[in-house]
């Protein structure tokens, strides 16, 4: 099976910025004027996953709760830390999990549209 989460936006390049610099992912993808939307799937290479974000003169109406959340959970302990370092070198809030199982196994940001993101190191190799 293969999984795309797909998200409409106002902001596109705000959140090609964030998933691209931040989470470190790749843009794997783009489309432009497909039906008057332009778009960008992002990920990582050869991976049955992506984001799908697009865009259009239609403006969004998200409305999602405390405990709507995208878990990253990066598989090295060099990826984690390179993406702390980028959420502090690009001063993004740290928040508190509604959920305090993240809390303890995991930090909260949210991305450019006000979505929580939840990056854990549960799932790093330890070799």
């Amino acid at each position: 099976m293969i999984l795309r989460v797909a998200r409409h936006t106002d902001d596109l390049e705000g959140l090609i910025h964030f998933y691209t610099k931040i989470l470190e992912l790749e843009i794997i993808g783009d489309f432009r004027n497909h039906n008057h939307y332009d778009g960008v799937f992002l990920g990582k290479k050869d991976q049955n996953w992506h984001l799908e974000f697009t865009t259009s003169k239609d403006k969004t109406t998200h409305h999602s709760d405390e405990d709507d959340l995208m878990v990253f959970y990066p598989t090295d302990e060099s990826t984690y830390q390179s993406i702390l370092k980028n959420i502090e070198n690009q001063q993004i809030k740290k928040e508190k999990a509604k959920n305090p199982y993240w809390n303890e196994n995991g930090i909260l940001i949210r991305d450019p549209d006000g979505f929580g993101i939840i990056v854990s190191p549960l799932k790093i190799n330890k070799g």
